[in-house]
């Protein structure tokens, strides 16, 4: 079982997936439409054909690809295919193994019926940079940080953002004199608009403790981290345990 919470799903592990020439291309190339023209796969250091293959491995109805990142204090963030025949999409959540079972931190959804962001940029890099690697999954920071991309949305972003990510691009194999500009365009994807993030503010009723164990809060109207717990059901200890491994909380 790879997640709890889906026995039933045909879930795989989807990290050999990564060392296909035509994932990027794939996974991330529909963030990078505009008006001007469409994407190229070898801005991701691929072809179309190899793009094909890699859709047909990663959208296949039989299973459903999982990448787990695995991060601080046993938390891991998924990025899980939802190969369904009539409602594809791909699920963006945390877990942890302590939770009740099939609880579920909530991210983000990419399909037709989109709910995001799900990550501030902070969150986004710690997560990146901290890999557990006594546990299963991507390991790498720099697939870690594009795997997680698409669940951005950081109205706050620092100057150096879309450098960080040419970086990684540049890691992964995309083409140097092509990464800044996938990169600018990756950080202005158009599927929801750039949010603010910040903590809530200290409740009269709290005591002086921040609610939520200082669980950075979203803006975005469509956010599913706006105003609520990013994860429902579990308990302050294992909230405030999450905000650690977050890298937001205590500041």
């Amino acid at each position: 079982m790879l997640i709890d919470g889906h026995d039933g799903d045909p879930l795989v592990a989807g990290d050999e997936l990564l060392s296909h020439p035509g994932f990027w291309a794939t996974y991330l190339m529909w963030m990078c439409e505009t008006e001007d023209g469409e994407p190229a796969a070898e801005w991701f250091g691929a072809d179309e054909a190899d793009a094909d293959a890699a859709y047909e491995a990663l959208a296949a109805n039989g299973n459903w690809p999982v990448f787990r990142i695995p991060f601080g204090g046993g938390h891991t963030a998924v990025v899980m295919s939802r190969n369904l025949p009539d409602d594809s999409g791909t699920e963006y959540f945390v877990t942890h193994p302590d939770w009740q079972s099939g609880r579920h931190g909530y991210l983000a959804t990419v399909d037709g019926h989109q709910a995001g962001p799900g990550l501030s940029w902070p969150e986004l890099i710690h997560i990146a940079n901290t890999p557990d690697r006594t546990a299963p999954g991507i390991h790498d920071p720099h697939a870690r940080l594009l795997l997680l991309l698409p669940a951005l949305g950081d109205d706050d972003a620092p100057a150096d953002a879309a450098d960080v990510i040419a970086q990684a691009l540049v890691q992964i194999g995309a083409p140097a004199d092509e990464a800044p500009s996938v990169a600018a365009l990756l950080l202005d994807h158009p599927l929801w608009e750039a949010a603010h993030w910040s903590l809530p503010g200290e409740s009269p009723l709290s005591g002086g403790e921040r609610p939520h164990g200082g669980i950075l809060q979203c803006d975005g109207p469509y956010s599913p981290r706006s105003g609520v717990r990013l994860a429902q059901g579990i308990t302050p200890e294992q909230t405030e345990r999450l905000a650690l491994a977050l890298g937001t909380w205590p500041v």
